[in-house]
């Protein structure tokens, strides 16, 4: 059987994927320093989103948002689909679970 060349490349890209969003092993073939420098600048891209979607979260949590963010993000990758209003979601949940969000409606 021969090998499958798009299978064999969407396995190499899940594992660079995996790499720099989800703190997983170096692929073969890639520096591993730039590597940690991609996975860097992306968690902080996604760490500066969440705080522009749910500031409230960032605001609470003060000085402890960015290691909670990193610890959890890291744990946690985006999966492909969502949108950055259900992962600030997700997020929150996991850092204040027993403070649900209160929608305009529910405001008082």
């Amino acid at each position: 059987m021969t090998p499958d060349p798009r299978a064999d490349l969407a396995r190499r890209q899940a594992d660079l994927l995996r790499a720099v969003l989800a703190d997983g092993p170096p692929p073969p073939g890639f520096d591993e320093r730039m590597l940690a420098i991609e996975a860097t600048a992306l968690l902080a891209k996604r760490r500066r989103v969440n705080a522009i979607v749910d500031p409230d979260t960032a605001a609470e949590l003060g000085d402890r948002y960015r290691e909670l963010f990193d610890t959890w993000a890291k744990a946690h990758p985006r999966p492909a689909g969502t949108r950055a209003r259900a992962d600030a979601a997700a997020f929150r949940e996991w850092a204040l679970p027993a403070k649900r969000r209160r929608r305009w409606w529910q405001r008082r």
